[in-house]
């Protein structure tokens, strides 16, 4: 995995796709309805209301060209494109097991695509960067806040 490359699955392009269109849409429409409702109470000096129509403004149009600059960048990785057969690539999906022998299936993906409580695990997290590269049956540790966790690969696909 490149650091420079921002590699992103084929569902979190479209998510931030989605996203900017409703920023670019729905969200520009209601910031410029707040101020055009503020204008019209009066002395902009004093205004909190405008202030703070105006001060979103500005938080939306740079989470405009975030996403822009996201997107622009993006290189979609098909599922385990990025990695032989066997070894964890981003978007590996792969079972580990601990040390105390729970089992837990993680889906390497971009930071845009993560979510732990789904499954997805950003390939920036430590958990991923110990499992990047490995192959069935590897073991490897990582050091989390809570501790040193020990993980074996059960299977990669």
């Amino acid at each position: 995995m490149t650091e420079a490359t921002n590699l992103i699955t084929a569902e979190g392009l479209e998510t931030l796709k989605s996203e900017l269109a409703v920023l670019e849409g729905e969200g520009r429409r209601e910031i410029a309805e707040r101020i055009k409702t503020a204008r019209e109470w009066g002395d902009l000096k004093e205004n909190s209301e405008y202030h703070d129509a105006k001060n979103d403004q500005a938080h939306l149009e740079t989470r405009i060209a975030r996403l822009r600059a996201k997107i622009a960048d993006a290189v979609v990785v098909a599922d385990g494109a990025h990695a032989p057969g066997g070894v964890v690539g981003f978007g590996s999906t792969v079972v580990i097991r601990d040390q105390a022998g729970a089992e837990q299936t993680w889906r390497i993906v971009s930071s845009h695509d993560a979510s732990p409580k789904e499954g997805r695990l950003s390939a920036e997290s430590p958990v991923a960067v110990a499992l990047l590269g490995r192959a069935e049956g590897d073991e490897t540790s990582v050091t989390l806040p809570k501790g040193t966790r020990r993980l074996k690969i059960v299977s990669v696909s």
